[in-house]
């Protein structure tokens, strides 16, 4: 489909190219811009302004302010909910617009932009609105025998944070900005936010959106540039108490590094290489369609993509035929076409990555049972892709992907399973396809992840901790924990005479 022949697509003119620091846009930068792209036409959209570390201060400083001023400090947690629920109207008021624009920066379905970053996001926003009014700390009994006479009062109290520097990936740009503004404001925090450097176009509009719902100067700010400029000043800044990061485990052990180097507040929610599990109890039917569902959604470009595929001996055959028969099944072209199932990568960077794992995966010996060439044409497509008759050593079954490739292994016994799950240094989700209960009870508790989904995959909700185990990372998103990752617990002890 032609860009004329998409009413969807949304007037280049709409596009913000400047940064917000203390409620206002800021057009200056390092003096270097960074290209944004539209995946699916490998065109120029826009030339975003890079901060340097000045800007970086600008705006650290800025939430340092809005932290300590009164407009913010001093208001009560039902203010900063209203706020966020006002945040979810304008959210979904603006939600064509956002979704248009998010599928022309990140290449995503429109669909899917609209279901999950714009209703997703309001959703999130709700939820986390309510958390303002709901923090409490606890009363203490003490057992303090000295000196007599003297008798002790104790609780705790939670307190914001103070400034957080959050980084967020380019897979779901609005929905994972949502993920960190929305705890941390409704604790009473401020926050700097980078989004990625490919896709920084909604994140921007959410910030002038949070404006417009009234939240003042300097609470949420949002810069952008590489990571290696913009997002390390902001990393090693004296002024930020708290990083949130959300990316590559590789970035995640330099920003970790760093926290604790300054004993910043950190967390982290990094790569993984989820298995699915196959076991031969299950619907073959619906295992099929939920393992094409676990990889390919959003072109493999999920952290918990069910890149690793085990399934039992005696359906092994028809499964992976299953898969295979999917994969080549699937129509691939641009997010705002309708017909469209496989959209591009978000970059030529990241396409030529893919595509250079695909080539690995041939060279060390893997059988392609679907996809597997390059895609002709403009835009950054690659082919769903499978695999078989990979050695467990080979780097295409250990290394994190991002993309939609899964290679496919059989095993006899449910420690076969267990063992080739947990082999592996990342450990962020799992599935496991079954219709035997007690055989799903005694895999659960075995596999090494934060999440394990049944007969299901990829599914989250703002109430269901999120995050991983291993190198797939520190700290928790959504429900109390993504809360309490923004608070302090101070102690306060009150002695008074006994009599």
């Amino acid at each position: 489909m032609s860009q004329s022949q998409t009413p969807d697509r949304p007037e280049l003119a709409a596009i913000r190219e400047h940064m917000i620091i203390d409620g206002k846009p800021c057009t200056e930068g390092s003096g270097q811009t960074v290209p944004v792209y539209d995946p699916a036409t490998g065109a120029v959209i826009a030339h975003q302004i890079e901060a340097g570390p000045a800007q970086v201060d600008q705006a650290v400083q800025a939430a340092r302010r809005a932290f300590t001023g009164s407009a913010w400090g001093d208001m009560v947690p039902a203010g900063r909910e209203r706020l966020l629920l006002n945040l979810a109207d304008l959210l979904e008021q603006h939600g064509d617009e956002l979704a248009r624009l998010e599928t022309l920066n990140n290449g995503k379905l429109l669909p899917l932009s609209h279901g999950l970053e714009v209703a997703a996001g309001a959703q999130w926003l709700r939820y986390m609105a309510g958390w303002a009014t709901k923090l409490s700390g606890d009363t203490l009994s003490l057992s303090i025998p000295f000196p007599p006479g003297v008798k002790y009062n104790a609780y705790t109290r939670l307190e914001p944070v103070g400034v957080v520097a959050a980084i967020v990936p380019w897979n779901f740009p609005l929905l994972m900005a949502i993920w960190k503004i929305a705890p941390a404001v409704a604790t009473g925090c401020t926050i700097v936010l980078k989004p990625a450097e490919e896709t920084p176009l909604t994140a921007i509009r959410l910030a002038e959106l949070a404006l417009e719902a009234g939240f003042p100067p300097g609470v949420i700010n949002v810069i952008t540039g590489r990571g290696e400029v913009t997002g390390a000043a902001l990393v090693a800044h004296p002024g930020v108490n708290k990083i949130s990061f959300t990316g590559s485990t590789e970035v995640g052990r330099l920003i970790g590094r760093q926290a604790m180097d300054d004993m910043k507040r950190v967390s982290l929610e990094l790569g993984g290489k989820s298995p699915v599990i196959i076991m031969d109890d299950c619907d073959v039917e619906l295992a099929v369609q939920g393992a094409a569902g676990a990889i390919f959604f959003n072109q493999g470009q999920v952290c918990t993509a069910g890149s690793r595929l085990f399934v039992q001996r005696g359906i092994y055959d028809k499964v992976v035929a299953g898969l295979a028969k999917v994969a080549e099944s699937l129509t691939i072209g641009s997010g705002f076409d309708p017909a469209t199932q496989i959209g591009p990568m978000v970059s030529a960077r990241h396409r030529e990555r893919v595509m250079s794992y695909i080539d690995l995966g041939r060279a060390e010996g893997g059988r392609v049972l679907a996809g597997g060439q390059a895609y002709e044409g403009d835009g950054f497509f690659v082919r769903p892709t499978v695999f078989a008759e990979l050695a467990p050593d080979a780097r295409v079954v250990r290394e994190e992907i991002f993309g939609p490739v899964v290679v496919a292994a059989s095993f006899d016994t449910e420690d076969q399973a267990v063992a080739m799950a947990n082999d592996t240094r990342f450990g962020l989700g799992a599935s496991i396809w079954s219709n035997d209960l007690n055989r799903v009870n005694r895999l659960v508790p075995r596999i090494q992840a934060g999440t394990v989904w049944v007969n299901t995959h990829n599914m989250l909700d703002p109430h269901m901790p999120f995050g991983g185990v291993k190198q797939s990372g520190i700290g928790r998103e959504h429900g109390r924990a993504a809360v309490e990752a923004y608070l302090e617990s101070k102690s306060v002890c009150i002695a008074y005479p006994a009599t």
